[in-house]
């Protein structure tokens, strides 16, 4: 591949004349600075011309690798077919996509589509309150539910600030950003996550609206439930009143044609969808039971949840979502397995690997996405990890691979990503330069 005359760091450097930090998404600053331009099925490729092995998957949509031709050609013809952007009145690919996300997800009754999964994630909570009539949010520390002012709290907080309430459990709530009103903290509660006592006694006081939660939390690698605990979750729920919303971002159509709500058996009263549902391109979705989604167009003007965006199913990502989800849906017998072998091949390896070079570490898998903790054992929550994952090693682990040609986030904690365009050479050539990474490290 040629190289650009414009190095990484020479990029980044003429963007911040015009743009904020220089990229127009803060979560993608990185160090070292790599300015990729070109990307093709497991590949990424940077200004220099270095090819990657890439296990960031832009945050990890692409399930099917980067510019999948089914979908990129789903996308040129819708196109050159004349479809547009209306701006008025029903359109056939909307209808089209609706229908194949109720039949893959059997829990959506009806659906709603956006342009992004914190779009979904708000219309899920102003859903929730209209129907209960309430105002107050629970959320789990460490998880993402996307920017808006109702879930950016409690992220990766310092294992100091997370001194819970020892009576109910909860968190003192941390922002994630300036700007967000004083007024809005009243209604966010924070609780660790596979803590069900706090989560009771939150829902006691009789103010909750919702608790919205990655049911595996990807945001910091992979967390998964306790035996019980989303099923604790559906039961104090149904006992309250509060509507129980699955963010499933990060987890539906990744770990399974129903998302990961088809396989722990738990049926959340909402969903919120994005990602790995266009294969990158720019959708998103709210999805639920009738009695909830029927909100949107309640007959009383006082109970009837807003929901508008004129970029709302258009017809570019609506074609690649059709398209991947048919791939996914025809394919689901070979696809799905085939990820699940890919993902143990991996997470034997770097097992192996970690013991035979007598590093403290812990793999946590779920299907296609990974991570490496480099503690004893694998977290329940948030606190598990600030405590005791060593996160100086996790960073200098990251950016040598990066040196080396695999391309992990250079962010503590972040999840891998397969696709079913990694094979078991990418896996191996993966394993080989993580030996020789580790060597070094510890050298």
């Amino acid at each position: 591949m040629a190289v650009l005359a414009e190095t990484s760091s020479a990029i980044l450097e003429r963007n911040r004349e015009v743009i904020p930090g220089g990229v127009v998404s803060l979560n993608r600053c990185i160090d070292p600075v790599r300015s990729f331009v070109r990307a093709k099925g497991a590949y990424l490729y940077d200004a220099e011309g270095r090819r990657y092995i890439d296990y960031h998957a832009a945050f990890s949509p692409y399930l099917l690798g980067h510019c999948d031709a089914d979908v990129d050609g789903a996308v040129i013809e819708s196109i050159q077919s004349g479809q547009s952007l209306m701006g008025a009145g029903p359109t056939t690919w909307e209808g089209e996509l609706a229908r194949l996300l109720v039949e893959c997800v059997p829990t959506l009754d009806k659906v709603q589509i956006t342009n992004t999964g914190s779009e979904a994630t708000f219309y899920a909570i102003r859903l929730a309150r209209a129907a209960t009539g309430r105002d107050g949010v629970v959320v789990m520390q460490g998880g993402y539910n996307g920017w808006h002012n109702d879930v950016a709290f409690n992220l990766q907080d310092p294992a100091a600030a997370m001194r819970e309430d020892p009576i109910s459990g909860e968190l003192p709530l941390r922002p994630i950003s300036a700007g967000i009103p004083a007024s809005v903290r009243g209604d966010v509660h924070a609780v660790h996550y596979n803590d069900l006592p706090a989560v009771e006694s939150v829902f006691k006081t009789g103010l909750i609206a919702a608790i919205i939660l990655e049911p595996v939390l990807q945001n910091i690698g992979i967390v998964k439930p306790q035996p019980g605990y989303l099923q604790g979750l559906r039961e104090l729920c149904d006992r309250h009143g509060v509507v129980l919303i699955f963010d499933e971002v990060k987890t539906g159509f990744r770990h399974a044609l129903g998302g990961y709500q088809s396989l722990c058996g738990v049926r959340p009263d909402l969903s919120s969808f994005g990602k790995a549902v266009a294969n990158g391109y720019p959708l998103g979705v709210i999805g639920g039971k009738r009695e909830y989604m029927d909100y949107f167009t309640h007959s009383d003007p006082k109970k009837k949840a807003m929901i508008g965006g004129t970029y709302n199913a258009h017809p570019v990502p609506v074609a690649a979502a059709i398209a991947t989800l048919k791939k996914l849906r025809d394919g689901a017998h070979t696809i799905y397995p085939g990820l699940e072998r890919l993902g143990a091949r991996m997470e034997e390896g770097l097992r192996r690997l970690f013991a035979q070079h007598r590093i403290t570490a812990t793999v946590a898998r779920q299907g296609s996405a990974f991570t490496a903790y480099f503690m004893d054992h694998a977290p329940r929550d948030w606190r598990d990890i600030a405590e005791h994952h060593n996160f100086d090693f996790d960073l200098k682990y990251r950016k040598a691979l990066i040196e080396q040609g695999v391309f992990h986030f250079p962010g503590a904690t972040k999840q891998g990503s397969l696709s079913t365009a990694h094979t078991e050479g990418d896996v191996d050539e993966t394993l080989v330069i993580t030996d020789r990474v580790l060597r070094g490290l510890k050298a």
